[in-house]
């Protein structure tokens, strides 16, 4: 019988956390979709490998012979592909947009003339992934905007700060203003990360600077072209300020915004020891590069 890996580390996510819901957040998965695997995989083993509650998800005797074995499979498996890509010679680099790429392709460029051996894998995952692939072990490292859900199991340096603004309907009546009180906006319809991206759903949604009014979602979405698209029809976006540079569309305006935080850039890899003196290099050239605000 033939398991996919991914669906083998979703098992091991709801086992260690005792709940769909807590999984996938860690996930970045839909739990319908999350759910649909726990029982495919219960499907093929032939075997229930929880029993569910109100109060969670916990392990049968079965479930929790499959527990304790996983995590050696997992780990024998991303060292056998961290071996393939030492062989290949090659380091995947995830990223969420192009602003918070930054200097990133400046340092990539000067790291392949110094290592013409290697071969740097820019890898972009839509916002369905804050973790920019880490959480399910596709990337070496990433350019990520903080805060991301599960991001203390990660080793993070934070990069640079980037102010945030918002996108509105050209024809909007705060699009004369050159900048915009956060306050005048919450009535709004905003458009919405998908609930499983937690933290970083509530961050672009400025959640803790409301003074506790709520939040009315017009539109959610995990792709530029949707994003834009939304508050085409009508909703709005914060968004950092680098969004104006590389986003655009014929309705669409940028303004400054007062009242919320800045997004914070970080350089995140997992815990683990790095995989070599290579990659090491690669991520401290990242680091000292990005030392520094970016020009807007």
């Amino acid at each position: 019988m033939d398991v996919d890996t991914r669906v083998l580390r979703y098992f091991a996510a709801v086992a260690e956390e005792g709940s769909l819901t807590e999984a996938s957040k860690r996930l970045f998965v839909s739990q319908p979709a999350l759910t649909k695997q726990i029982r495919r995989l219960e499907d093929d083993l032939g075997v229930r490998l929880f029993t569910r509650s109100r109060s969670g998800m916990a392990l049968t005797e079965a479930g929790h012979e499959l527990a304790s074995r996983v995590p050696a499979l997992l780990d024998g498996w991303d060292e056998a592909v961290r071996a393939t890509g030492r062989a290949a010679r090659v380091v995947r680099l995830g990223f969420l947009d192009a602003g918070a790429v930054g200097a990133v392709p400046e340092v990539i460029a000067e790291f392949r003339h110094a290592r013409p051996e290697w071969r740097v894998e820019l890898r972009q995952f839509d916002w369905s992934d804050p973790s920019a692939g880490l959480a399910r072990g596709e990337v070496d490292a990433a350019v990520v905007r903080l805060p991301f859900p599960g991001q203390e199991r990660f080793a993070v340096g934070e990069l640079f700060t980037e102010d945030r603004g918002v996108l509105l309907l050209a024809r909007h009546p705060l699009a004369n203003s050159e900048t915009v009180e956060f306050r005048e906006l919450w009535d709004e319809p905003f458009v919405a990360a998908g609930a499983e991206t937690g933290a970083w759903r509530e961050h672009w949604l400025a959640v803790q600077e409301r003074d506790g009014h709520p939040v009315r979602i017009g539109a959610v979405t995990s792709r530029p072209d949707e994003w834009l698209g939304a508050v085409a029809g009508g909703c709005v976006a914060l968004a950092p300020v680098s969004a104006a540079r590389f986003y655009s569309h014929p309705d669409v305006v940028f303004r400054a915004v007062r009242g919320v935080s800045p997004s914070r850039v970080g350089l995140a890899r997992p815990r683990r020891r790095m995989r070599g003196a290579v990659l090491k290099e690669l991520l401290q050239a990242l680091t000292h590069a990005h030392h520094r605000v970016p020009d807007a």
